[in-house]
């Protein structure tokens, strides 16, 4: 059966539709536009209109637009509304109220996406399921991911993020979860709010789209625990506490063995064993968290421990990969897909701790949204215990070079204002054996480092990389 037949996506939207369609999915990128796709044309850095001809081209089953593009046949496949992104959110739902799937969204200010990939595991081996894209969370991403729920699904995984005050209960009420998870509270953000306590009411506020009966998730670790207590109360909601210090699940004991994270924890009373491949106590934590979610959507908790297990971090998201190098290997750690002082700090505690004989490397980027503490946030980088445990650091970026000049000699490494800058200097500052971070804020585009590593391997110019 069609994801959306013309008939439902009309009723769905209120728009008049033209030409005889249905669509298999939904894309709002031609470049990852799938044959039988409605293609929906939002406007951000371009108009979307501007590339209907060529998704229809492609192979678009239909497009979603505000008025029909010039150049276009007269019966060419045509949704269209009012406002695309009025309609994409219709749509979504839409899609929700049809779809008997037990759903759960996850935000918070560090490791939404990782745990959103673990639930989704986990939940993949007890029914269908469906997961939000990448980080697909802000006002396009989450009605986007509901618009492309099967109406056959079983489970589904809604990641919610924000940038901006009341950003979260919108898009909350849309994907009416049965169960919300609040991975953490920290300084992310901080130019659009007054302190990390704002940034926690703002978290909390997914609460706000539980469907009746539904739990909250919630860290019992965080300094901030008390506004999300609170929050719960006043909305009368169930609770489900994670952390060291929580009774309900409670995580014991975290450690590295070889190339996994060993934990143990307490979940209501039952002692269980995680085995997390990859290191770090924060992926531990947010794999308890997980946990708790599966308990509450009613899913079976020892097949979760078993899929867990099989679970490891998507790209630059924490990904660890061997790169050949002459006759040895390199490990790159790529988590260079965000940043701020928590996950860094995380980061850093990893690459510490990554059983090696080679050297420990670190290539870090600023951290954006920091609001006016962006100076010492960066400098106290430098304070970290971690720091003791790596060799060199290198710092990419005008608000790191804080703690490029905070560093200790012997662990102060090269500074440069881009990435791309760094790439014709990779192959002198990395050698076989080398154990190597990236980790920066998007914007740095320290995934061309990454890259640049990885081509290291393959005998070519990291330089190329820069294009």
């Amino acid at each position: 059966m069609s994801l959306w037949t013309m008939d439902e996506a009309v009723a769905a939207t209120g728009g008049r539709a033209q030409g005889d369609w249905s669509v298999d999915g939904i894309s709002i990128d031609t470049r990852t536009l799938q044959s039988g796709d409605l293609f929906v044309a939002l406007k951000a850095a371009r108009d979307g209109h501007d590339f209907v001809a060529l998704a229809l081209a492609s192979g678009a089953g239909a497009a979603l637009v505000s008025h029909a593009p010039e150049g276009l046949d007269a019966d060419a496949p045509l949704l269209i509304v009012d406002d695309v992104l009025a309609g994409l959110v219709a749509l979504g739902r839409a899609a929700r109220a049809r779809c008997d799937a037990r759903v759960v969204a996850v935000t918070g200010s560090v490791g939404k996406t990782s745990t959103k990939e673990m639930l989704a595991r986990m939940l993949s081996d007890q029914g269908r399921i469906h997961a939000a894209v990448d980080s697909y969370n802000n006002h396009w991403g989450v009605p986007l991911t509901l618009a492309r729920m099967p109406r056959d699904a079983e489970y589904a995984v809604i990641e919610i993020g924000m940038n901006h005050p009341g950003e979260i209960a919108p898009l909350a009420v849309q994907a009416r979860p049965h169960v919300a998870m609040i991975t953490n509270v920290a300084a992310v953000h901080l130019e659009a709010f007054n302190d990390v306590t704002g940034i926690a009411r703002e978290k909390a506020a997914v609460l706000q789209g539980l469907e009746p009966g539904g739990v909250a998730v919630l860290n019992g670790d965080i300094a901030e625990a008390d506004v999300l207590r609170d929050a719960a109360t006043k909305l009368g909601v169930e609770t489900l506490w994670f952390g060291v210090k929580a009774k309900q699940f409670s995580l014991l004991s975290a450690e590295i063995q070889g190339e996994e994270t060993l934990a143990h924890a307490s979940a209501l009373g039952q002692e269980i064993e995680m085995h997390i491949q990859s290191l770090g106590a924060h992926f531990a934590m947010n794999a308890l968290g997980a946990l708790a979610c599966i308990t509450a959507l009613g899913a079976d908790l020892d097949k979760a421990l078993r899929s867990l297990a099989l679970w490891s971090p998507v790209k630059g998201r924490g990904a660890r990969e061997e790169i050949h190098l002459g006759s040895g290997k390199i490990l790159l750690l790529d988590d260079s897909y965000n940043a701020n002082p928590t996950s860094i700090a995380a980061a850093l505690e990893v690459l510490a701790a990554t059983p090696g004989t080679g050297r420990k490397i670190a290539y870090l980027g600023d951290m954006k949204e920091l609001g006016p503490n962006e100076v010492p946030l960066h400098t106290d980088l430098a304070l970290l215990p971690a720091v003791h445990s790596i060799d060199q650091i290198h710092c990419i970026g005008p608000l790191i070079r804080h703690l490029h000049a905070a560093l200790p000699d012997a662990k102060r490494g090269a500074w440069y204002q881009t990435s791309a800058e760094v790439l014709p200097d990779l192959a002198k500052q990395i050698e076989t054996g080398d154990i190597v971070l990236a980790k920066g804020s998007l914007s740095m585009a320290l995934a061309k480092i990454v890259d640049g590593i990885r081509n290291l391997g393959h005998g070519g110019p990291t330089s190329d990389i820069s294009k």
